[in-house]
C-alpha cells in the first residue's frame, strides 16, 4: 500500500503485524454480518499512521478489497491515509492525532461498564486499543492510563507496540522512563512479551481476557520494518527510516523485503489460499458465536420486555423524549446555574446521560445532575457521573470514546478558557460527527478576580470557527450557543439533546443575568433561538438601529437601547445571536427580517469583536475585547471595559454619526 501510494508509513505496520493478525484471527469478538451489533468486542486504533496494518486485516476479514487498498490514500477512497470512522467495514474511530485513540478505547470500556450495570453482565464485551510510543509519550496517557487504573477497566486490554523506533529518533533520544512500573502504579496489569512471537501474543491475550479487577497493558517489544532488507539482502530492521516513508525510499529495497516476506515481488497485492481459507473459517465461527448470543440476547428481551425495551432506545441514535418546558428556572440567574437547574431535572429522566467535569462540578455546575446521582468508581457504574480530574482533553476524548461506542449521551464541563485544551478531541469529535455536549462556564472577563489566566476572549471566536467548518456531509461541524437568559438556557439545552448528528457547545456565564423583556412564557419565547438568532425587541418594522449580541451582553443592550429611546427617540431593534452558524442556515428571507439591509448594525461581544464581524457587515461596527483581561471584582470591568448601557449609547451615536 505505502510503496504503490509513494507516502506513508510501513515500518510500524510491518511490526505489529503479528498481535493484529492474532487478535483478529483468534480473540476479537463481532458479527461479520452485523458490524454495529452493540455487544462486539471494540478495536480502537491509536497510531492512525499504522493504517495499513489495520486495513490489511480487515481486508483478510472481508471488509475491504484488494482494489481498495491499492488505492491508499487516494481521493476518493475508503483507505484515507488515517483511519476514519467507518462501523460497517470495522473501522470503530478516526485516528491520527497520538494518544487520543487509546483514550477513546478507555471511553468505550467505561460505557460499557455503564451499561452492563444496568442490564447485566450477559452483555460483557472486551475493548482492545493498540498504542504505540509516540501515544505513550503524549500528555493525554497519563489522564487515560490514571483513569483507567483508577476505575479498574478489567474489560480494557491494550497493546503496546514497543519497538524503540519513532519518526525522527529512536526513543532511547527522548525517553528513558520504565513505561511498565508506570502502568503498574495507575492500577493496571501489565505483561512484557516479544511482541513478535506467536505463543507470547496469544498467552498474554489469554490472561489479559480473564484479568477481573485491572486494566491490561501487554507491552509488545516488537520489531521496526519486520522482515525488510536491502539489496543486498542484509538487514532492514529497526531503522528510523522506515517509520515514516516507503521502503524503497527508505534504503531498503521493496521487492527483495516482499521477498524475504515469503511474499511474491511481481504480485504483492495477493492472498495466499490457505490465508483465505484461515480468515474464512474464523470469519463462519465468529457467525456462529454471534447468532448463538444473540439468542441469548432474545431470551434476556422476553423476560425483561421493559429492559429490553429501554436497551433499544438508548441504542437507537434518536434523541430523548422530555418535557423541557416543565423546567422551572429560577429568574435573573447565571446561565451556568440555569445548566445546573436543566441538569437536575435531566437527571433520571434521560438515564443514558453521562455527565462529567475536570474538578469543577462545583463551579461549571454540573454538581446539579451529581447530586442527583453518584460518581463511578471500581466496581461501582451505577452511577452516572465522571470524576475526570484535572484533565480536560483525556475527558473530552472519554466522551468521544463513550459516544462511539453507543449507548451513552455523553456530556462535559470546565470553564470555556480551558476548552483550549479540549480542542484537539473537539475537532475529532466533530469530524467523526459524535454528539458529544460540552458545557463551557465562566464565559467571559466576567470571571473577574481570577485575572487574564482565566478570562476567555478570543476563545469564542475560535470555537465559531467550526460553526463554519463543514463536517463531511455538508453541515456544520459543530453547534455552539450562548445562550442570554435562563429561559434560553432550557431552550438551548433542548437542542442539545436533540442534536444527534454533531457536538454541541454551549458557553454559559459566571455572573446572573437579567431575563429578557417577553410577553408571556419565557421559554417558549426563547424556543426562537432555534433559528440561531432572533429578535428580542423592537420598535419599528425599519428600526433607525439594529443592535446584535449574544450571552449576557444581549441584556447590556438593552439597557443602552433604552437609552437611546429615551435621549434621542430613536427606534431600535435588540436581536440575541446565540449561533451565527444556525442562523446562517435559515432562509434568506428570515435573516433578511431579522437583519434587514441598509440599517446600521451595532454589536457587542466580551469576545473579539472578528466574532460579530460577519452580522454587522462593513458598516456596522462592533465593541469587542482587544486585549487580554485584567484582575478586577467583574462589575468594576463592566465599566472599565465599557461593557454597560451608557457606552452601547455612546458607540451607537458614533456609529450613527458616521452613516
Amino acid at each position: 500500500m505505502v510503496e504503490k501510494a509513494r507516502s506513508g508509513h510501513p515500518g510500524g505496520a510491518m511490526g505489529g503485524a503479528d498481535f493484529i493478525h492474532i487478535l483478529y484471527n483468534e480473540f476479537l469478538r463481532y458479527d461479520p454480518m452485523d458490524m454495529t451489533w452493540k455487544n462486539r468486542d471494540r478495536f480502537f486504533l491509536d497510531p492512525g499512521h499504522m493504517s495499513p496494518m489495520l486495513y490489511a486485516v480487515l481486508c483478510l476479514a472481508g471488509f475491504y478489497s484488494l482494489e481498495d487498498l491499492k488505492q491508499f490514500r487516494q481521493w476518493g477512497s475508503v483507505t484515507p491515509g488515517h483511519p476514519e470512522v467507518d462501523l460497517l467495514r470495522g473501522v470503530e474511530n478516526t485516528s491520527g492525532p497520538l494518544g487520543q485513540g487509546h483514550a477513546m478505547a478507555v471511553g468505550a470500556a467505561i460505557a460499557e461498564r455503564f451499561l452492563s450495570a444496568r442490564f447485566g453482565e450477559w452483555m460483557e464485551h472486551k475493548t482492545y486499543a493498540f498504542i504505540s510510543d509516540g501515544g505513550v509519550q503524549e500528555e493525554i496517557s497519563q489522564g487515560a492510563g490514571r483513569l483507567a487504573g483508577h476505575l479498574g477497566l478489567h474489560n480494557l486490554i491494550m497493546f503496546y507496540d514497543s519497538n524503540d523506533i519513532q519518526l525522527s529518533t529512536t526513543t532511547s533520544e527522548v525517553t528513558t522512563e520504565n513505561t511498565a512500573l508506570k502502568y503498574e502504579a495507575w492500577g493496571w496489569s501489565v505483561i512484557t512479551i516479544e511482541g513478535n512471537n506467536p505463543e507470547e501474543i496469544r498467552k498474554a491475550l489469554n490472561k489479559a481476557i480473564n484479568e477481573k479487577e485491572k486494566p491490561t497493558l501487554i507491552i509488545g517489544k516488537t520489531i521496526m520494518g519486520k522482515g525488510a532488507v536491502k539489496e543486498d539482502g542484509s538487514s532492514y530492521e529497526r531503522q528510523t527510516a522506515t517509520h515514516g516513508m516507503p521502503l524503497g525510499e527508505a534504503g531498503a529495497s521493496f521487492e527483495k523485503s516482499i521477498a524475504n516476506l515469503g511474499g511474491d515481488p511481481a504480485a504483492p497485492f495477493s492472498i495466499f489460499p490457505e490465508v483465505a481459507e484461515t480468515y474464512g473459517v474464523r470469519r463462519q465461527a465468529l457467525i456462529n458465536e454471534a447468532a448463538e448470543r444473540k439468542e441469548a440476547e432474545k431470551a434476556w428481551a422476553s423476560e425483561n420486555r421493559e429492559l429490553a425495551a429501554k436497551l433499544e432506545r438508548f441504542f437507537s441514535g434518536k434523541a430523548p423524549e422530555f418535557d423541557f418546558a416543565s423546567v422551572a428556572q429560577k429568574e435573573n440567574q447565571a446561565t451556568r446555574s440555569a445548566s445546573s437547574t436543566v441538569l437536575a431535572a435531566l437527571a433520571g429522566k434521560i438515564e443514558n446521560l453521562v455527565v462529567s467535569s475536570a474538578d469543577l462540578s462545583n463551579s461549571d455546575k454540573t454538581d446539579g445532575f451529581l447530586k442527583k446521582t453518584t460518581p463511578f468508581r471500581k466496581g461501582d457504574f451505577s452511577g452516572s457521573f465522571l470524576q475526570a480530574g484535572v484533565a480536560e482533553l483525556t475527558m473530552a476524548c472519554v466522551m468521544n470514546g463513550m459516544a462511539l461506542h453507543g449507548g451513552v449521551i455523553p456530556a462535559c464541563g470546565t470553564f470555556f478558557v480551558f476548552s483550549d485544551y479540549m480542542k484537539p478531541a473537539v475537532r475529532l469529535a466533530a469530524l467523526m460527527e459524535l454528539p458529544v455536549k460540552y458545557i463551557w462556564t465562566h464565559d467571559a472577563f466576567r470571571v473577574g478576580e481570577d485575572g487574564p489566566t482565566h478570562q476567555p476572549v478570543e476563545q469564542e471566536a475560535q470555537i465559531r470557527l467550526m460553526e463554519k467548518l463543514l463536517n463531511h456531509k455538508g453541515h456544520n461541524s459543530l453547534l455552539v450557543l450562548r445562550p442570554a437568559d435562563v429561559h434560553e438556557t432550557t431552550a438551548a439545552w433542548k437542542m442539545a439533546l436533540e442534536n444527534v448528528s454533531t457536538p454541541t457547545a454551549l458557553i454559559l456565564s459566571r455572573q446572573n443575568i437579567t431575563n429578557l423583556p417577553v410577553a408571556g412564557n419565557g421559554f417558549e419565547s426563547a424556543l426562537k433561538l432555534e433559528k440561531g438568532a432572533y429578535i428580542v425587541q423592537d420598535d419599528a418594522k425599519n428600526p433607525d438601529v439594529v443592535l446584535l449580541a449574544s450571552g449576557s451582553e444581549v441584556s447590556t443592550l438593552l439597557e443602552g437601547a433604552a437609552l437611546l429611546r429615551q435621549r434621542d427617540q430613536l427606534s431600535v431593534r435588540v436581536v440575541s445571536v446565540p449561533s451565527e452558524g444556525l442562523f446562517r442556515q435559515q432562509p434568506e428571507t428570515y435573516q433578511k427580517q431579522v437583519l434587514p439591509c441598509g440599517i446600521p448594525r451595532f454589536g457587542l461581544t466580551a469576545g473579539l469583536p472578528v466574532t460579530l464581524e460577519g452580522l454587522t457587515g462593513d458598516t456596522g461596527s462592533v465593541w469587542g475585547m482587544n486585549s487580554f483581561g485584567y484582575s478586577a471584582p467583574y462589575k468594576v470591568l463592566d465599566e472599565k471595559l465599557g461593557f454597560n448601557g451608557e457606552n452601547v449609547y455612546i458607540q451607537v451615536k458614533k456609529l450613527l454619526a458616521g452613516v
